[in-house]
């Protein structure tokens, strides 16, 4: 039988649904200014013609108003379509509509008459919705026009006793008097629109950083109830393994009894794994912090890591190292024990290199440096993302989401790229930076209250 199993359609991009929305949104916008500008139109050229006797190619520009009338109809269709709206098609909806208001203005006095100053409408929604490249379409062609239409355009007969054209003196100042205008309103509106788009961009960082807290308080909760969790049969396994180490059939073979101590020594390697845990989740960094050199404490990280780790060749280097102290955190240990560990396992059997150094007075960089194979384009674009790993398993990559996130905490950053020698690959650099009076403690700090 055939397979009848309906596949559901690929989801829509995060990013795209909300600016496809926009498009449409700003079609419609269009299409009822339109219906006015119609409504407009046919409104004072029957007023104009019937009411105050002036005399209108009334047929020539009812014939307009149909162009218009027609283009809004296709632009009602367009906008059902699935298709999003490209800046394009924005581009040439307004270039029509300034097309058509150029054609009404020769048909009426040029730049004598009054309504020459819709084209500054034109140009303020066309700030407001296009890229730079096409609102200078737009600005260009009211310009264009409005210089055209001084020197052509059929005369509005107001009064047969009144001159009929303007002086060129009068014409110069309306021409500048319009450029002004479409500067300024250009200029202005946007820096407006960029200062609107850099606050919703800003605000939706703030959002995914609340929602990674969230997901960060979470973790911490489920790991400090494991370490609780674990304690109890840790204990148990260490109250065996210690009673097997006494039994005669085990004391009488020396490998069992190598096996066994080394037993004991993983299960007191957790212990102490479950206890720094419970101790980071209930410890405060401002009660009794420990202190310590700041060459001390990098010296600390790189013994620590090679006693866990025998089987990588790890070579510190320290270049510049201030001689401050600093808070011991257990954070900060936690973060470059974590950027060793995935270098380890990215780079097997590779020498790795951690470098601290002070580029100035105020910065620590920390740097781990691996000679694997390095990082791919799309493991650089997700860097620190949740869930991104190369490891191929689930529920791995959150190392270096927590990562990102403690950096970020005490006011650095983490950042990831290839190193390149001879033009090609040569492994990865993960660099830590980090403001030196994020662990400085406070009475070393100078502005610091006495």
């Amino acid at each position: 039988m055939p397979d009848l199993t309906l596949t559901p359609a690929p989801p829509e991009p995060v990013a795209a649904a909300p600016e496809r929305r926009a498009g449409r949104a700003n079609v419609r916008q269009l299409i009822e200014l339109r219906w006015l500008a119609v409504v407009g139109q046919l409104a004072t050229v029957l007023v104009v013609h019937q009411v105050f006797d002036i005399a209108l190619p009334w047929a020539e520009m009812l014939g307009l108003l149909g162009i218009l009338i027609a283009f809004n109809l296709f632009s009602l269709w367009r906008n059902r379509l699935a298709k999003p709206v490209s800046q394009v098609e924005l581009c040439i909806a307004l270039l029509v509509d300034v097309g058509v208001l150029t054609g009404q203005l020769y048909l009426a006095g040029g730049s004598d008459n009054p309504f020459i100053y819709l084209y500054l409408l034109q140009v303020a929604v066309a700030s407001v919705l296009l890229r730079p490249g096409y609102l200078w379409a737009i600005v260009l062609s009211t310009l264009t026009g409005f210089v055209v239409l001084t020197q052509w355009h059929r005369p509005l007969l107001l009064d047969p006793s009144a001159p009929t054209t303007l002086s060129p003196n009068y014409l110069g100042g309306l021409l500048l008097c319009f450029v002004l205008n479409v500067a300024l309103l250009t200029v202005f509106i946007v820096r407006i629109n960029r200062n609107l788009r850099q606050r919703d961009a800003e605000l939706a960082e703030l959002r995914q950083r609340a929602a990674e807290e969230v997901h960060i308080v979470r973790m911490g909760l489920l790991a400090s109830g494991a370490a609780h969790e674990l304690g109890t049969p840790l204990a148990t396994l260490s109250v065996i393994l210690g009673d097997w180490a006494h039994m005669a059939p085990f004391a009488g073979e020396p490998e069992l009894r190598e096996e066994i101590e080394e037993m004991q020594r993983q299960i007191l390697r957790c212990k102490a794994i479950v206890t720094g845990i419970l101790m980071s989740a209930g410890e405060m960094r401002g009660e009794a912090p420990r202190l310590t050199a700041l060459q001390a404490f990098i010296d600390g990280l790189a013994r620590h890591w090679r006693a866990a780790h025998p089987g990588v060749e790890l070579v510190l280097r320290s270049e510049g190292l201030p001689d401050v102290e600093i808070i011991s955190d257990s954070a900060l240990q936690q973060v470059v024990g974590n950027l060793l560990d995935n270098a380890a396992e990215a780079a097997p059997g590779t020498l790795l290199t951690l470098v601290a150094t002070c580029p100035d007075e105020e910065t620590l960089s920390l740097s781990v440096l691996d000679e694997g194979p390095g990082f791919d384009a799309e493991r650089l674009k997700h860097f620190g993302e949740p869930y991104q790993s190369s490891k191929g398993q689930p529920g791995r990559g959150m190392g270096l989401f927590l990562s990102v996130n403690v950096a970020r905490t005490l006011g650095g950053r983490l950042e990831a790229r290839n190193r390149n020698e001879n033009g090609e690959r040569s492994g990865a650099e993960v660099v830590l930076t980090l403001p030196l009076a994020s662990l400085l403690p406070r009475q070393s700090l100078p502005d610091a209250d006495r």
